[in-house]
């Protein structure tokens, strides 16, 4: 197969799936922030909440339709670029996508109409409970996604059929419950909260900088800054969490995100800035911090973390072993129900390593006429980029510890000093915006490019799963993509500046009954509480 024929398949989904994912963390943020924003209306019945909810939720609104869109395409390309993928693995991979259709984004879809226009038609509370419903709809979308993804990275709860030649499911808990799905999938969420309430907090800045509704300002900052505060905590917690995961699961990835080329002794430094050398399997000028990587990793000072050179050799067992599995398999699929059984024993006992063997044909057509160089040179390719790994992480870590910094900040001035900003505060809030995405798209970079060279980690090699395309057929398609994909980027940008240009609707008949009613209730109460103070 031809290598640059995968690179452009890679490079299409690749294109896509960040695009795609530049809408994904604000729905979930959004959807979340608006249904508190729209509890505290229903509990106080300040009309500014309403403003609130009404006018972040017309944004979410904006970003969902744009998700949406973005989002078909990458289910098409799996069995148009990705035939063969889907073909090997489409029992178990299809299942959370099809559930992910059926009920939560049909759920989530339902209920949107509901929200934009029910305000006339629905009681507050009732109302209240469909933005809910909005919210945990977008979630478990993102749930269902990331357990297909996540068994992409640790594939539990199947095994390899001999009679279909395929991936078959044999416990459908042990996919759902799978541990790689179960941290991706909150941490990708708390990444997602975290860029919401940072778009909420500098669009927000962005009035008070031009003084303009000030009040739904300055309650937006609040409510952004507590959840965020808490968002951006717990994505730092479960990312740990995640790497702690990894070590077990995905042991070279973790090497490489640390350019770990050797085993250290226990516990194992953390590698905090240097530059690593591929070709020379070593990382220049490194500072390391002692013990941190042995506590991360395996939480424990006794647990080594093999590097790089220790998992490239056992990975050469592996594919030497997988080699038994293959010739094993090969010999059944030829004799059929002929075959005895002690071929299909040694099947089973070397079946774990089959995807090893697999390897080999990126070289050569049958694996068991590979050669000692190939089967070396295919034990090296398991080796993902390492400086691009090494650097990615480092910049999301760092991008995640000031998203803390900035929450803490705000937070405090909203909570302890009557909600005034330094003028300065309010520039770095806008400045900031696009920081989170950057974030998040270096998150999923480090996750898939750091499975290289799986499609299914351990399982399916990358270089056996797309279609067989010709490579004009991808370039067109491709050229297609990026055309009408940034024509969407653009349509989305204008939007989210045309609203936030405009503002929030005021509704000027209910804001003044509701401080009649309020003056009212002061009048015939010597009791106030802090939420009563007449709407601005």
């Amino acid at each position: 197969m031809e290598i640059g024929l995968v690179e452009l398949s890679r490079l299409q989904f690749a294109m896509t799936a960040m695009y795609h994912f530049l809408f994904v963390p604000l729905t979930l943020g959004l959807s979340i922030l608006v249904a508190i924003m729209e509890t505290v209306y229903v509990m106080t019945g300040r009309p500014i909440w309403r403003q609130m909810t009404k006018f972040w939720g017309t944004l979410f609104g904006i970003n969902f339709v744009l998700g949406v869109a973005t989002g078909i395409t990458m289910e098409f390309q799996f069995g148009m670029n990705w035939s063969y993928y889907s073909h090997y693995v489409g029992d178990i991979f299809g299942a959370p996508l099809a559930i992910e259709a059926l009920m939560a984004f049909f759920m989530e879809a339902t209920f949107v109409g509901l929200f934009f226009f029910g305000w006339d038609k629905l009681s507050r509370v009732k109302h209240m409970v469909v933005t809910w419903l909005v919210a945990i709809g977008s979630n478990f979308s993102a749930l269902w996604i990331l357990i297909a993804n996540g068994w992409m990275q640790n594939p539990v709860g199947a095994e390899f059929n001999p009679e279909t030649m395929r991936m078959e499911m044999t416990s459908f808990f042990d996919v759902v419950f799978n541990e790689v799905a179960q941290a991706k999938f909150v941490h990708t969420a708390s990444a997602g909260y975290v860029t919401a309430s940072v778009f909420v907090l500098g669009v927000s800045a962005l009035y008070l900088l031009q003084n303009r509704h000030k009040d739904l300002a300055r309650r937006s900052i609040a409510v952004a800054s507590a959840f965020g505060l808490a968002a951006a905590l717990s994505v730092v917690v479960l990312g740990d969490e995640s790497g702690y995961s990894a070590s077990h699961t995905q042991k070279m990835k973790l090497a490489a995100i640390e350019a770990m080329w050797e085993t250290h002794d226990a516990p194992a430094p953390f590698t905090a800035i240097g530059f690593p050398d591929q070709e020379a399997r070593e990382t220049h000028y490194a500072l390391e911090i002692p013990w941190a990587m042995g506590l991360i990793g395996t939480r424990s000072l006794t647990k080594e973390i093999p590097g790089i050179n220790d998992l490239v050799a056992e990975s050469e067992d592996r594919i030497r072993d997988g080699l038994i599995a293959y010739d094993a398999l090969m010999t059944i699929r030829a004799e059929r129900e002929a075959a005895p059984q002690a071929l299909r024993d040694t099947f089973e006992a070397h079946s774990e390593n089959l995807g090893y063997a697999l390897l080999l044909k990126r070289y050569v057509d049958d694996p068991r006429d590979a050669t000692e160089a190939q089967i070396k040179q295919a034990a090296d390719d398991t080796v993902p980029g390492v400086a691009p790994l090494f650097w990615a992480f480092r910049l999301m870590v760092a991008l995640g510890f000031s998203f803390i910094g900035v929450m803490i900040f705000f937070f405090v001035r909203a909570s302890f000093y009557q909600m005034q900003f330094p003028r300065w505060s309010l520039y770095a809030a806008v400045a900031i915006i696009p920081t989170p995405w950057i974030a998040a798209e270096l998150g999923w970079f480090v996750a898939e490019f750091g499975r290289q060279p799986w499609t299914v980690d351990g399982v399916l090699p990358t270089a056996l799963s797309a279609s067989h395309l010709s490579i004009a057929d991808l370039a067109i398609t491709l050229a297609g993509f990026l055309t009408f994909y940034s024509v969407l980027f653009v349509i989305e940008m204008s939007l989210m500046v045309k609203y936030i240009r405009k503002g929030p609707f005021q509704d000027v008949a209910e804001t003044e009954d509701w401080n009649r009613q309020h003056e009212a209730r002061l009048r015939s109460s010597d009791v106030i509480t802090p939420f009563e103070t007449p709407a601005e």
